[in-house]
Parts: structure tokens; C-alpha cells; sequence
């Protein structure tokens, strides 16, 4: 394990993720996921099984509920509904949620163009915004109209060499095979509460969990929807087979031993050059809600977007993004 020193300048102001360490770094394709341990932070609700969308208002007006007996929940920062034959909704903003608490949320956006229906708390799966949107998601953020995103999305799918319409199930449910590879090639570690997210070797996001429960329970909208979608567009072509046997320097177990730890040294040395890489700036803090001893700040930047919860100078969860 390494110490994160070189994250804390990711972080605004004197906000720290001192105790949290780095793993061993993982790769699939352009994806690249480094495991993050530290403290677990009790009392909070995982998304799944405690968080439940109880039903939608109207279209881009969503209510959520804490059916937890006991917890806060934190909503996960643009954490999106997918059904058949209803209109899926995404929300451009984190909150809190006291034990038992229905919040309604009139600036959710809908995420698919002329697809009429009403969610409901029927077969939910959910899923976080690939990252192309999610600093425009956090722009529009207080700002009520139910189709607000679909000129990104209709935008994103035309980069993706698909038909431009605001349909983000075009890539989250067509492409879903694809996508949920990255799943079972990416394998997140026991007691891990967070991750950074490379694409093609570029900072693409930390995202920091109460908890590891909490984080389990986020690994697949993550690792196959905000920063999936991205990796599977920068995918290298795939490379010709070697033609003979690949030769292997290492003489016996201690020969092995210590080519895996030579090779994970370089790995986390290159990690390093790519978070020394990433662009810098300042970023304004701008504190969005409170719950007792927690507060809840939005991060904006030149190059640096989403938003953290704290509790005194300690992080709690941390969805930052490269914008």
C-alpha cells in the first residue's frame, strides 16, 4: 500500500484523504481502476439495498426514499434509473436522506427523448452518468426542464458514431454487453472504500465511499457506466497474438516474488506521472447542504467537478470528475 500524499491535490481547501492508501493499480483496455482503502465511516445507508425511488411526480421530478431503519443516506451524485416502457430518469445532484425521509428532487432530468411512462419502484437497476456529462449534469443542477440533457446526450451519441438523439439508453442498455465486461475484468478489493479512474492514462475521476459496503454496492454503475462508457470509445485496437512463447526472466518464487513487486512499483510510478500529468487550478467550494455534522459542498473548477461530503476536516464520499 502507498500513502495518497499526491491526491490531496485533488482536494479544495483543507479538506484531506489523509489515511486513505492506494492498491494495486488494474487495467482493462483503456480502463485503468487503483483500489483506494482507508476508515470506514458507520452509519450511512448503501444506495441499493437502503435507497429506493418511490416514484416520479411528473416528468424530471423524482422522489427518493430512505427505507433504511436507521442511517442517513447519501443519494450517490448522478445516479440515474433505467426501466422497460417508462421514461428513465437521472438526478444532477448528491443529498441527504434521514432514516425513513422521502426527498423529491424537481431537477432530475430525463435521459430518454419522447419515451413516455412513469418509473416505479418495480425491477430498479441504477446507473451514475457517463462522465461526458457529468460536469453539464452538475451545471444544470437547480434548474428545473425534464429535457435539459438531451442536447449532450444526442451530442455524445453522435461522437459515438450513433443516431443523435437524447436517448442515453443508445449506450447504457444496447451497449450493456460491452460495458459490463468491465465488471468481471476490473475486481474491486476487501475493504476498499474508493477508486481512481484512468482513461487511455488520463485522470478521469476519485470517487470515495462511506464505506466498503456502500462502495460495493456502487461498483457496477461506476466501473461500467460513468467510467466505462468513455473507455469502452478509447478501446486500443485490438494487437496480433505474439507468434511464439513469451519469455519470463523470473528464476523460481523468489524470482517471481520480485518481478510482481518491480512491476507494481512501475505501475504505481506511472500512476504518479498521471496524476502529475493532470491539469491544475484553482476550484471554488460551494457548501449545498447540511445534516447534523455533515456538510455537503459542490467542487467547480477549470479542470475538477463534483461534489464531497465532510464531516469536520474528514471526507466521507467524493464524487470528483475531470471536466
Amino acid at each position: 500500500m502507498t500513502e495518497m500524499t499526491a491526491l490531496d491535490t485533488l482536494l479544495p481547501g483543507p479538506l484531506s484523504l489523509a489515511g486513505h492508501r492506494l492498491g494495486t493499480p488494474q487495467q482493462a483496455g483503456a480502463l485503468t481502476m487503483v483500489p483506494i482503502s482507508g476508515p470506514a465511516h458507520p452509519g450511512f445507508v448503501a444506495p441499493r439495498t437502503g435507497l429506493k425511488l418511490s416514484r416520479v411526480v411528473g416528468y424530471g421530478q423524482v422522489e427518493l426514499t430512505n427505507g433504511a431503519g436507521s442511517g442517513v443516506a447519501i443519494v450517490p451524485l448522478h445516479i440515474g434509473y433505467i426501466q422497460d416502457r417508462a421514461q428513465n430518469h437521472a438526478l444532477c445532484r448528491s443529498a441527504f436522506l434521514a432514516a425513513g425521509q422521502t426527498l423529491r428532487f424537481d431537477d432530475a432530468c430525463c435521459v430518454q427523448e419522447s419515451q413516455g411512462g412513469y418509473l416505479t419502484e418495480r425491477d430498479q437497476w441504477f446507473f451514475v452518468l457517463p462522465v461526458e456529462l457529468r460536469a453539464r449534469a452538475l451545471e444544470l443542477r437547480g434548474v428545473t426542464g425534464y429535457s435539459k440533457l438531451w442536447g449532450d446526450i444526442a451530442d455524445l451519441n453522435a461522437r459515438y458514431g450513433l443516431p443523435r438523439r437524447g436517448h442515453l439508453e443508445q449506450i447504457l442498455s444496447r451497449k450493456r454487453p460491452v460495458l459490463t465486461q468491465f465488471r468481471s475484468r476490473l475486481e474491486p478489493q476487501p475493504g476498499q472504500v474508493g477508486a481512481l479512474f484512468f482513461v487511455a492514462g488520463r485522470f478521469a475521476g476519485l470517487e470515495i465511499a462511506p464505506d466498503p459496503g456502500y462502495f460495493a454496492e456502487m461498483w457496477t454503475a461506476l466501473v461500467c457506466f460513468a467510467y466505462g462508457v468513455a473507455a469502452w470509445h478509447a478501446e486500443p485496437a485490438a494487437e496480433p497474438a505474439p507468434a511464439g512463447p513469451v519469455p519470463f526472466e523470473a528464476d523460481g518464487l523468489a524470482g517471481l516474488r520480485g518481478a510482481l513487486e518491480r512491476d507494481r512499483s512501475a505501475r504505481l510510478a506511472e500512476i504518479g506521472g498521471w496524476l502529475a500529468a493532470a491539469p491544475a487550478g484553482p476550484v471554488e467550494l460551494t457548501e449545498e447542504d447540511r445534516y447534523l455534522d455533515l456538510r455537503l459542498s459542490t467542487v467547480t473548477g477549470p479542470h475538477l467537478a463534483g461534489q464531497i461530503v465532510t464531516d469536520g476536516g474528514r471526507t466521507v464520499y467524493a464524487s470528483l470528475f475531470a471536466r
